[in-house]
């Protein structure tokens, strides 16, 4: 046992905990004591030797926790995510401890928790109830919490897989993220707290548009389940450009996608390594998960994605993490900023790409000092691109690629200060495109100034992740230097203007 824990439970009077009123007093709005109180079998393992063991992410977890027992004042106001390692114990806390010391003490009154599978939902729910029925300490103290609810004729009114529902009035359903669950109602209570546990699959059976959906009933069919519900969103990534990637980047505040800023989630990402200001690294749990181990995984990309949740470090079927280089070349003669443009600027809509690549003519390699993606069309977006030229003055190309409105991209770009607009078609698949790119990155003739997360996220999950469009923008600029120019074709012009 840690000396925290150690000095924490000194605190208390033992003789205390042989009084089931004295429990729960001491435990009402203390969800650590009641965890350590009615859960100390799910708190130790064979990992720990056989000790009562906590990270400093499960003493934030309560703390958190404790808002519960607030009353919720404001629509939208208490939305977490949650992720961290696998094994971390996401789902013991956030589906099984925390849920139960809030329904004992009358903090909630209907939980709805959903997973990617009804059958994973289901098993969380049978871990609940086994814990009523099993659970000497908790069926002595909260006896109306563990009997279920029954109708005058004795039958039980809601004990099946999906549901559960307790003589006192609390209720528990478990669901698949794609079930019906519009109007959920147990009698005349509707959920007052939603859990989403793991609601993305495998990549493997994943993909981009398979996220865009999940999203879509996210945030249409169970977040409006009643808004001011209190969401716990635990998980970790699968894929890069997925939900829970996505809140990996907000909390990271590199990155807020418009649907982490408009259902108002807070993201919080616990890393398995912390590392002190001073430099120095611990584990995120000690106890389990020595430094010695974890220096012996951390080059691994097994440990990046299930670890870290950086799902750079999949294998990606085009680039993978050792592709990309860093530094930067004394030599560049030139520079353009190439441009892969969105039509529209819905949130449903691709990014527009955008790279800032310089050639460096006695080496024949290329830099790229910026990538990024935006949602802006006219005048923003024209208002962005002089940002940029202001930004790297010795831009002296603007290229963009026309094969969707090619008209319009002449009134956006029209009379950009000192620079040449170029427009130009790609009829080669990205597929070929980037597999001749991918020759330029593995034999160092494209260098990244400094880490570039969007454009390394999207080139590692290509073809599978949500976007593309920053990549596509970096290998149309590397491919302008790098790709020895072509006759044009009869019939086909370059079109260009001041």
């Amino acid at each position: 046992m840690s000396t925290r824990l150690d000095s924490y439970i000194a605190g208390y009077d033992p003789a205390m905990f042989g009084v089931p009123e004295c429990r729960r007093i001491l435990t009402r709005n203390n969800p650590l004591l009641f965890a350590l109180t009615y859960f100390a079998h799910h708190l130790q393992g064979d990992e720990t030797g056989g000790h009562i063991s906590l990270s400093p992410v499960h003493w934030e977890w309560c703390d958190h926790a404790q808002e519960w027992a607030q009353p919720r004042t404001a629509p939208k106001a208490h939305r977490h995510a949650y992720i961290a390692p696998r094994a971390l114990g996401k789902s013991t806390w956030w589906q099984l401890i925390l849920p139960m010391w809030a329904a004992a003490h009358g903090h909630v009154k209907y939980i709805a928790a959903f997973s990617s599978a009804a059958s994973q939902a289901k098993q969380r729910l049978r871990d609940f109830k086994n814990e009523l029925e099993t659970n000497q300490l908790l069926r002595t103290d909260y006896p109306d919490l563990v009997q279920p609810a029954r109708r005058t004729t004795g039958v039980s009114d809601a004990d099946r897989q999906d549901m559960y529902v307790s003589k006192g009035g609390f209720a528990f359903s478990a669901h698949g993220i794609d079930s019906a669950i519009l109007g959920m109602k147990v009698g005349a209570l509707r959920p007052d707290t939603l859990i989403l546990d793991d609601v993305e699959p495998d990549e493997s059976s994943y993909s981009a548009y398979q996220k865009h959906k999940r999203l879509r009933t996210i945030q249409d069919a169970v977040l409006p389940l009643n808004v001011y519900a209190r969401v716990v969103l635990v998980g970790t990534v699968t894929m890069p450009g997925s939900i829970v990637h996505d809140l990996v980047k907000a909390a990271a505040g590199r990155e807020t996608e418009d649907w982490v800023a408009e259902e108002q989630f807070h993201a919080h990402h616990y890393r398995p390594i912390l590392t002190a200001p001073d430099g120095t690294e611990t584990s995120v749990w000690p106890e389990k998960w020595s430094m010695d181990f974890l220096h012996a995984e951390r080059h691994f990309r097994s440990f990046a994605k299930n670890f870290d949740n950086d799902p750079m470090g999949y294998d990606g079927k085009y680039w993978n993490r050792e592709d990309f280089r860093y530094g930067d070349l004394d030599t560049c003669t030139r520079t353009l900023l190439s441009i892969d443009p969105a039509v529209t600027a819905k949130d449903s809509s691709d990014y527009t790409g955008l790279a800032v690549v310089s050639y460096s003519p006695t080496e024949r390699r290329v830099v790229i000092r910026h990538a990024a993606g935006v949602r802006l069309i006219g005048k923003d977006l024209r208002d962005h691109v002089v940002g940029l030229l202001e930004r790297f003055p010795t831009i002296r190309v603007v290229r963009v690629e026309a094969n969707q409105a090619g008209d319009l991209w002449h009134g956006v770009f029209h009379d950009l200060p000192g620079v040449k607009v170029l427009t130009h078609t790609s009829t080669a698949s990205k597929e070929v495109r980037f597999a001749q790119a991918l020759d330029w990155w593995q034999r160092g003739r494209v260098l990244h100034q400094e880490r570039l997360p969007v454009l390394e996220e999207q080139a590692v999950g290509f073809p599978g992740a949500a976007f593309d469009d920053v990549i596509d923008a970096a290998v149309s600029g590397a491919q302008f230097f790098l790709q020895p120019a072509q006759k044009t074709k009869a019939g086909h012009t370059a079109r260009s203007y001041v």
